[in-house]
């Protein structure tokens, strides 16, 4: 039930559409005789979407480790200080608040997330 107007105004939007595409490079996923289902669960897909970036376990092990590292460079910078090596005792200070504002927002990061499990979890099914 597609009168005439409504086809033009289709095709023309569909000629938008494409124009667009080829300008920012889109290609989008090719629906013929496959389902968008089919298109999304297809092994070439999924090893593309997971080659886009680090899994979520690979992100909090890099983000603990940035926090340790923070930690010992800050333990490293006191004890240098305390043995009296040449070291300002404000880029000690400063490399100690650092390691204590990373650890406490990775501290919050971690309570938001067990917080949302924990509601998951209680949802009714």
């Amino acid at each position: 039930m597609i009168d005439a107007t409504s086809s033009s105004s289709i095709q023309s939007m569909m000629e938008t559409i494409r124009a667009y595409q080829s300008q920012s490079r889109i290609t989008p996923p090719e629906v013929g005789e496959s389902s968008f289902a089919k298109v999304l669960t297809s092994q070439s897909d999924l090893t593309r979407v997971q080659a886009k970036g680090p899994s979520f376990t690979e992100s909090i092990k890099e983000l603990v480790s940035k926090v340790n590292d923070a930690d010992n460079k800050a333990d490293a910078l006191g004890e240098a200080y305390q043995r009296g090596e040449d070291v300002p005792l404000t880029d000690v200070v400063l490399s100690m608040q650092k390691a204590s504002l990373s650890f406490e927002a990775t501290l919050q990061v971690r309570n938001k997330v067990l917080k949302a499990y924990e509601d998951i979890m209680n949802m009714p099914v």
